[in-house]
């Protein structure tokens, strides 16, 4: 078996469209593209309250979080559970139930966060 070149393989097929050079898959079922990014920012940590479409029931807001969508979702857990409350994910936002501002600003801070408070 002689080693591959990289510059073999199926590059278009009228059946599945392009292909990933990597893993030669058709793009629609490519994996290896989707690399979880780290989303870019201020490097800012902000922490926040709403209550807006929520019935007046206010809700813990952080955002800015400069982890994965894995790493992310784990904290959000972790954050849960230090303050005893429900809450969720959404596009890279993390929302706690109640306000639990000062309690998130004091645990992301011990994770090394830089940490600040936004809105009111």
């Amino acid at each position: 078996m002689r080693p591959r070149d990289d510059n073999e393989g199926l590059v278009y097929s009228s059946e599945h469209g392009s292909s990933c050079p990597t893993c030669q898959k058709p793009l629609k079922k490519c994996r290896c593209s989707k690399a979880e990014a780290v989303p870019k920012g201020d490097g800012i940590v902000r922490v926040g309250r709403e209550t807006k479409g929520r019935k007046g029931k206010g809700v813990t807001i952080i955002t800015g979080v400069p982890l994965a969508e894995k790493e992310l979702k784990v904290l959000a857990k972790e954050l849960k559970k230090k303050c005893g409350t429900g809450g969720t994910l959404k596009n890279g936002v993390i929302e706690i139930q109640g306000d639990q501002r000062d309690l998130m600003i004091s645990l992301l801070e011990k994770k090394g966060f830089k940490v600040k408070r936004s809105g009111g």
